[in-house]
């Protein structure tokens, strides 16, 4: 061997087996195949995946994708270097675990739009969740450790980690239901939500909206979309405030207002603790793409 391309180091458990691979080389289409269902995380750098029925993507760190069993990656790799490596991650998950999992959720917090809890609908799932990641450095940690009881704690994070994947595909469902204007009860809330951005929400409004008892919408909103209504409208609030940073050129005091925050100083502490930095410094990350005149910035229009 000349030189190094790929390291790879496994380790295996009762419940998944986990492999480490760190590529050293810029490299193009290189074929991977799992027969389990697996869970691969970015670490460091950069990839761009090739997956059935999608166009090509950036994999990148804080990333996950969920692959049912058979399932098939081709990647590129192109910044890996000797000295800054392409790092990701491998878990693959047995189906048993899985399976009693999906079956435990079916039985004990039955879904309000009667469909049947999955990790998975399609030929994969794109995750980019903080909470899964925290999770999957988790069991990097455990499964490294070598604790006595490490299979025990990895096995109830892994419980963890399918569930939250199961409340994100839940998630996506919705906001998918939410953009072809479904009439059921929590995509309509989503749509009210994203109509309304720059007016004080609240969950007493939202349960008003769903017809549905405060307690009762609290509890099918989180177990459904996986946070909680609050955290949901902020999140909202900030994917619309970074889209107007990059897409205009209207004040940081306007876009703040106009996507609801209650105030300049309140809106640029969320935002650099939600982007990593301040929302001024965001925005020079982005050259402008498009004119500011695409974009009502009045409350005549609802804000999108």
């Amino acid at each position: 061997m000349q030189s190094l391309v790929e390291n790879e180091t496994t380790y295996g458990l009762k419940s998944a087996q986990l492999s480490i691979f760190e590529t050293h080389q810029v490299a193009e289409q290189v074929f991977l195949h799992f027969d389990q269902p697996v869970l691969a995380s970015m670490i460091e750098g950069k990839k761009v995946m090739h997956l059935a029925h999608a166009d090509p993507f950036a994999f990148l760190p804080g990333e996950s994708i969920l692959m049912p069993a058979e399932g098939d990656m081709v990647i590129d790799f192109p910044e890996a270097t000797p000295e800054n490596p392409t790092k990701c991650l491998a878990l693959s998950i047995d189906p048993e675990v899985i399976d009693r999992t999906v079956v435990r959720m079916n039985e004990e917090h039955t879904r309000i739009d009667n469909l049947s809890w999955t990790p998975y609908r399609g030929s994969f799932h794109h995750l980019q969740d903080l909470a899964i990641d925290q999770i999957v450095h988790r069991l990097l940690f455990l499964i490294v450790e070598g604790h006595p009881q490490k299979d025990l704690f990895v096995n109830m994070n892994l419980q963890e980690l399918l569930i939250r994947i199961m409340q994100a595909e839940s998630s996506t469902y919705h906001l998918a239901d939410a953009e072809l204007k479904s009439n059921h009860r929590l995509a309509h809330v989503i749509n009210y939500i994203r109509d309304n951005l720059h007016e004080k929400l609240s969950v007493s409004d939202l349960s008003q909206q769903a017809h549905m008892s405060e307690s009762s919408f609290y509890r099918t909103f989180k177990n459904e979309i996986g946070a909680t209504p609050l955290d949901f409208i902020q999140e909202e609030r900030l994917t619309l405030a970074s889209s107007l940073l990059r897409s205009t050129d209207k004040s940081i005091s306007r876009i703040s207002d106009y996507c609801g925050f209650s105030s300049l100083s309140y809106f640029a502490k969320v935002f650099k603790r939600w982007a990593g930095v301040s929302p001024s410094k965001f925005r020079k990350q982005y050259e402008m793409t498009r004119p500011a005149s695409g974009i009502n910035m009045g409350y005549s229009q609802k804000p999108r």
